[in-house]
């Protein structure tokens, strides 16, 4: 999963946003060591020392959470909820990544980096 901070880090600037974070905080975690503004959102409360948190369902998403942000990410996400997160991230002219959970097939650009499969759509537009 470092693979996908790394990918980021050389990508993106400024605020990211990790939509439905978990309890797998290692590239949010590592993003912000290397000093992005990280922002992560769950639809429960989830404890995570030293990252901006908000409970958010992203079907139903508070815009100001997400705005201003030139990344939203998330790692193995439900695959019902990435149309949504499309749906904001063009709304808010953020780039969005996914890691798939498993197979799943999606519209973006299939990146293979360092070993690490992702997703990319430029501003929340699929391709």
């Amino acid at each position: 999963m470092l693979q996908i901070a790394d990918y980021i880090s050389k990508r993106y600037s400024g605020k990211l946003v990790e939509v439905g974070i978990g309890y797998n905080w290692i590239v949010a975690l590592k993003l912000k060591e290397n000093g992005f503004r990280v922002v992560a959102t769950d639809i429960r409360h989830i404890p995570i020392k030293d990252i901006e948190f908000y409970i958010d369902d992203i079907t139903t998403p508070r815009l100001e959470i997400y705005s201003n942000s030139s990344l939203i990410y998330s790692i193995r996400p439900p695959p019902e909820i990435v149309p949504h997160i499309l749906r904001v991230a063009k709304e808010v002219k953020a780039d969005v990544l996914i890691r798939p959970f498993g197979n799943e097939f999606y519209s973006g650009k299939l990146i293979n980096y360092r070993g690490e499969r992702f997703y990319v759509w430029r501003d929340g537009i699929e391709t």
